[in-house]
């Protein structure tokens, strides 16, 4: 095979990854996941196997949050009609905004003041229904911080932001994470089911977390809280946190003064029910269709969830060498989240250095890896991931571009944005945890 005609696979491989990703995306979309859980008719709301007939409430009231919140809501407002009323926060501005909402532009992956003014009017919204009341909250990946309101006044937004900052940088895995946000937030951890309390509730989820934890999706607003004080301690202790928390946070810590979160047992979930509508699976499931179609002989393996990057590289590229002696040509497909511990302050994200991570790996093989987030956004960079070959090393070193110094300082993004393979969606209006796609033949 000429250098050419290896330029050219490459390429093609490259380009069969980020399709597959693309149609991944497409087929996973939150209008779809309605269409197949949600339906109304006649003024009856299907939502999975539940019935609520909307004229007999005397208010029905929406809460839409998360990364998703915009399109969750469109998507309600067009099977329910536009004629409700409620609250949106999101990362992002909307396209267009849906008259009887207030809108919020709450900050991720840190609060920012809307996002405490959209916890705070929450609050005072769902205080103010009656028993009669039906709350259709709708939740997506990216809540924790997009909504918050700090349990102790004592917390101010600059104090927010580190505590946020610490955990995000810990390298913890997200149920960790979430466990500390939950006792710190006055509105997650089934807070505001408490505050919507004694009002039906009915919550429709869009999952960035684990199919195990449920109640980590936006750390668990509406959910009873399965993690506890004890296991926020825990958490603090296992990463060193209480020294790069601020002094407001580290006190209720050092003071036990943490208060614990609503259980199962709690009244304000007797008359609650949750659907998830779209998970991590579906866009497995989405990008297993898309990558057969495509020729490919698919593997799944999510074995590497919430490890660190650089083991889950080592995981991911061992099984792929294991099984194209098997079958080509191959696409290894695996879902969830690694972990970064970052130490430095380039730009990039999980995916991006999970991909810069392969690259020395794969230096002249026969492999492609991609790895992106399905909410378009990987850390503190504008791209969802990248996507890296066996010959990525060498066009690197063509452009006078270091891989390892680049891994080293958590800078990914640029390194791949100069070489073209930094895959930029922009932001999806979803979020279903992150896909990496590895194709070998």
């Amino acid at each position: 095979m000429s250098d050419l005609e290896r330029e050219n696979k490459f390429r093609s491989m490259r380009e069969a990854a980020c399709e597959i990703f693309r149609d991944a995306l497409a087929n996973a979309s939150i209008a779809r996941g309605f269409a197949r859980h949600v339906n109304c008719e006649r003024g009856v709301l299907r939502v999975g196997d539940d019935l609520y007939h909307l004229h007999s409430y005397s208010r029905v009231f929406v809460l839409s949050l998360g990364k998703a919140a915009h399109n969750m809501v469109d998507s309600l407002s067009y099977q329910i009609g536009p004629s409700r009323e409620g609250i949106v926060a999101s990362s992002v501005q909307p396209a267009a905004q849906i008259h009887g909402f207030r809108y919020f532009c709450g900050g991720h992956p840190t609060p920012n003041a809307e996002s405490m003014l959209a916890a705070s009017a929450m609050v005072r919204a769902l205080a103010a229904l009656p028993a009669a009341a039906l709350v259709i909250f709708l939740l997506s990946g990216g809540g924790s911080s997009i909504v918050e309101k700090p349990i102790d006044d004592e917390i101010s937004l600059d104090d927010l932001i580190a505590t946020y900052r610490a955990l995000v940088h810990s390298g913890a895995p997200i149920a960790e994470i979430n466990a500390v946000r939950k006792h710190l937030s006055a509105v997650k951890g089934g807070r505001l089911a408490q505050a919507a309390f004694p009002a039906q509730q009915v919550s429709l989820l869009v999952s960035d977390v684990p199919d195990s934890t449920p109640d980590a999706l936006a750390s668990g607003p509406t959910m009873p809280d399965s993690t506890t004080v004890e296991d926020c301690h825990r958490v603090a202790q296992k990463y060193d946190l209480l020294k790069q928390f601020p002094q407001s946070t580290r006190e209720l810590f050092e003071r036990h003064a943490l208060e614990e979160t609503p259980k199962s047992d709690h009244p304000a979930f007797q008359r609650a029910r949750w659907w998830p509508l779209l998970t991590n699976q579906t866009a497995i499931r989405e990008a297993s269709s898309a990558a057969e179609r495509a020729g490919f002989v698919v593997h799944v393996d999510n074995s590497c969830d919430d490890w660190d990057y650089k083991s889950a590289a080592g995981y991911l590229l061992g099984r792929v060498r294991e099984l194209r002696r098997q079958c080509s040509p191959l696409c290894l497909i695996s879902g969830g989240e690694v972990t970064v511990k970052v130490t430095n302050g380039g730009v990039g994200g999980r995916n991006q250095q999970f991909a810069l991570a392969c690259v020395p790996e794969i230096t002249g093989e026969n492999i492609t890896v991609l790895s992106a987030g399905t909410d378009g956004v990987d850390g503190n960079s504008c791209a969802a991931g990248a996507v890296a070959d066996g010959t990525t090393g060498d066009r690197a070193r063509a452009r006078g571009l270091d891989a390892g110094a680049a891994l080293e300082k958590f800078d990914a993004y640029p390194f791949f944005k100069a070489l073209g393979d930094a895959i930029e969606t922009g932001p999806t209006g979803n979020n279903l945890r992150d896909l990496r796609i590895l194709l070998a033949y």
